[in-house]
């Protein structure tokens, strides 16, 4: 009751602030997210995503050595592969000497102890763009999550720690855990992306590695039939007790600053790390507000990473994670 409690006392300065603080940011809290492409020396700057780059291997290598300098700890890969790779069914995923197995076992070899993590997903070797393979206009369901177990072993196989399904196909937490049991792969772990919307954020993600869905007569030109609706909050839920229910590790929330009274839902409902992908379209807002000057880059960066934290999240992938790295440190 005013006066004997007053608020205020424990915001006097900084270090009294910082000894109350309820929520502390560390690089253990990051997933960074790295693109991957062939040819050697090859540092390639994303237009629509100012400072992040894709990287061949050899460049990988000196990349991940940095991120581990700096504490962070776990590395989510994604390649970009040639365009005559891509088909329906997603053959080169399962290439044993493919790229995104050749870039887990680069990042193993330089440092052994990062936990590497990779996207198992058809749209990067997708000539249609999609998740999925496509028929008669449909995206089919099962047959994928054939695809998508295959795929998950080989990365396994080739020394991945945790395998992340991002498609939102249905059971295809249950199929890609059978066949990674069935081949002895028993602490393989599987972070899925239980509660991905259909959202407008990923658009400088898709340039990155050229994964949008083509604009193709009787294809869909959106992923909306197996994306989650924006407007869904319970389905969150169900979504994500599925996937535990089939052998889910981690449980994600996609995209982050839009949905964090999902994340918080999540957590109330669930004993297993909830990870927040903090998207390419809120990476670039910010980066082209900053230049601009219309916002304090480093003061915005660490108050979203803070409410991501804050609402729930266990683990943040974020391409702000060497930002926020070399900022703590």
């Amino acid at each position: 009751m005013y006066p004997l409690r007053r608020n205020r006392r424990l915001r006097t300065n900084e270090s009294m602030r910082s000894l109350v603080r309820e929520t502390i940011i560390s690089p253990n809290d990051f997933i960074a997210p790295l693109f991957v492409v062939e040819g050697k020396g090859v540092k390639e700057e994303i237009a629509s995503m100012p400072n992040y780059f894709r990287l061949s291997l050899d460049l990988l290598e000196k990349e991940v050595k940095e991120l581990w300098k700096l504490g962070l700890k776990s590395v989510l890969l994604f390649v970009k592969v040639d365009d005559k790779l891509k088909d329906n069914t997603g053959k080169e995923a399962l290439n044993p000497d493919g790229l995104m197995q050749r870039a887990i076992k680069t990042v193993k070899n330089a440092v052994p102890e990062m936990i590497v993590m990779t996207d198992v997903a058809m749209d990067p070797f997708s000539n249609f763009g999609h998740d999925g393979i496509v028929s008669e206009g449909q995206i089919l369901n099962d047959d994928t999550n054939a695809v998508l177990a295959e795929m998950s072993l080989s990365h396994a196989m080739a020394g991945a720690d945790v395998v992340a399904p991002s498609d939102m196909m249905d059971g295809r937490i249950f199929e890609i855990r059978t066949l990674l049991e069935d081949e002895g792969f028993f602490n393989t772990g599987i972070m899925a992306y239980s509660a991905k919307y259909a959202s407008a954020f990923y658009g400088p993600f898709r340039n990155a590695l050229d994964s949008a869905p083509v604009d193709v007569k009787d294809i869909p030109k959106d992923k909306k039939t197996y994306q989650m609706d924006f407007a869904n909050r319970e389905e969150a839920i169900r979504e994500t007790i599925m996937d535990i229910d089939e052998g889910a590790d981690i449980v994600m929330v996609k995209p982050g600053l839009c949905y964090l009274d999902i994340v918080r839902e999540i957590k109330d409902a669930v004993n297993v790390p909830v990870a927040v992908y903090q998207v390419s379209g809120e990476y670039a807002m910010l980066k082209a507000a900053a230049e601009k000057g219309w916002l304090d880059h480093d003061a915005v960066m660490m108050e979203q990473i803070t409410a991501i934290k804050r609402a729930g999240a266990s683990l943040i992938a974020s391409y702000f994670a060497k930002d926020v790295a070399k900022l703590i440190n």
